[in-house]
C-alpha cells in the first residue's frame, strides 16, 4: 500500500478522492461515485472531505519529507 497523500495528477478538486482510491487500491472514479452517494446520506461527509483536504499532505510535499 502507498502511503495517504494527495496526488499532483489525477485530482479533480482537492485530491481526496484520488488519494484515498490510491491508497486503498480501487479507481479514482469508483471513489468518487462513493462520496457523492454517500452525499445523499445524513452526515458530515462534505466536512470529513473538506478536513481530510486541509489535513492530508500534497504528494509532493510527502515526498520531499522522506
Amino acid at each position: 500500500m502507498t502511503a495517504l497523500a494527495r496526488p499532483t495528477h489525477g485530482r479533480v478538486i482537492g485530491g481526496v478522492c484520488a488519494g484515498l482510491a490510491r491508497r486503498f487500491g480501487t479507481s479514482a472514479t469508483t471513489m468518487r461515485v462513493i462520496f457523492l452517494l454517500s452525499c445523499l446520506l445524513p452526515g458530515p461527509q462534505f466536512l470529513i472531505y473538506i478536513a481530510l483536504w486541509i489535513l492530508l499532505p500534497s504528494e509532493e510535499k510527502s515526498r520531499t519529507a522522506w
